[in-house]
Order: structure tokens, then C-alpha cells, then sequence
């Protein structure tokens, strides 16, 4: 099954020796997310009824890519936490105060790599050590292969779409209010996305 419930009768399960997408295979090196054109957001369920979407809007990270040999690929990707967005300037500021993501004492979020598999086609499936207030825990993220393509200014790049869930209370984000009707302001669990778009550094 692919990362987003694609059922492939045909295609027996994935293993550590499934088969590289021939055009990632062909991508090695090293590669910087462009933030202009990739997105890292999340979802969290508010007042058990509807979901909140927001996003970081400041962020780095690289790619190293080993596109015949994926395990030996890495990632890493830091966080400014101050730039937290929801559309919602005083949800903002509470994420960010000590309820929430005490960015003052916290300033960064960070993942790096510890592993790397394919899983067959465009499905990819990535682990690592996510950073948030100082609490280190590891992350699954399910990885599409969008394609490869060379822009109008000449770079090279590569994108990838991925899909984490985590519970926030596991990195110390513990801070709810109950509601009258039975359950809780704000979901324990996050649903993570990621649409990134790397360019290809100079040799």
C-alpha cells in the first residue's frame, strides 16, 4: 500500500529490496530544500469537532541523496519555531508562549535521519530523531517521489511529499482545557506534512 492508501493487488509487499524508482536512482548528491517552494505543516483536531491547519514558514535542511543505494540517503531539517502560523494571530502567540512551544527558550526544531528504506515505485519511508523543546524521539515519515525536472533558471531539483503522525504530549506538549460536552480543546495527536522542493548544489 502506498503512503496514501493505494491498494496494488499486483505488486507483492515491499521489501528492503524493493525496486528504486529509475529516475530518483539517477539523482545523487547533495541538495538544498528551497523553503520558497516546499511547505511544512500540521493538523490538529480543535474542540473534537474540526481540524486546525497552520505551518513554519522559516526553515532549512539538505538532502544527500544516494539514488541506486536509498539506505545510504540522509536528511536534515531545522525549524524556527518563531515562525509558527495559523492565520490566527493570538493562537499563534499561545503556540508559542510556555503553554505551547516556548520559543523563547526553545527556538528550534530539529529531525536528522538515522535511516532510510524503499519501499517500491515512489514510496519511500524515512526515521530520525525529531528535536522539539529539547526532547529527542523518533519519527516515521512516508515519503512520495514527485519527479525530477530542471526549472527555467537552470536548477535541478527534486520533490518529495511525506506524511507523519506523532502525539504531542510524548515531547512535553502536554497543555489542554477541557470542554463541557466530555473530551479536550486540542488533539493529542498531529498529523505532520511535508512538500519539499531541493535544488541540486554545485559540484
Amino acid at each position: 500500500m502506498g503512503i496514501f492508501g493505494r491498494k496494488d493487488h499486483d505488486t507483492p509487499a515491499a521489501t528492503t529490496d524493493a525496486a528504486v524508482n529509475p529516475d530518483l536512482a539517477a539523482l545523487t548528491g547533495e541538495y538544498t530544500i528551497d523553503p520558497a517552494h516546499s511547505t511544512i505543516g500540521f493538523v490538529a483536531r480543535h474542540a473534537m469537532v474540526t481540524n486546525v491547519k497552520g505551518s513554519f514558514q522559516d526553515f532549512t535542511g539538505t538532502l544527500q541523496l544516494d539514488g541506486p543505494d536509498p539506505a545510504k540517503s540522509t536528511a536534515t531539517l531545522d525549524v524556527v519555531m518563531d515562525s509558527i502560523t495559523t492565520g490566527n494571530a493570538d493562537r499563534d502567540g499561545h503556540l508559542k508562549s510556555s503553554d505551547f512551544f516556548k520559543t523563547d527558550e526553545f527556538p528550534t526544531m530539529t529531525f536528522r535521519t538515522t535511516g532510510t528504506e524503499a519501499l517500491g515505485g515512489d514510496d519511500y519511508r524515512i526515521t530520525g530523531d525529531l528535536t522539539i523543546l529539547g526532547t529527542t524521539k523518533p519519527l516515521t515519515i512516508d515519503l512520495e517521489f514527485n519527479g525530477a525536472a530542471t526549472d527555467p533558471f537552470g536548477n535541478q531539483r527534486v520533490g518529495f511529499e511525506g506524511k507523519a503522525e506523532i502525539l504531542r504530549s510524548e515531547w512535553g506538549l502536554t497543555w489542554n482545557a477541557a470542554l463541557e460536552t466530555g473530551g479536550v480543546l486540542v488533539s493529542d495527536k498531529i498529523k505532520l506534512n511535508f512538500d519539499i522542493s531541493a535544488i541540486r548544489n554545485a559540484a
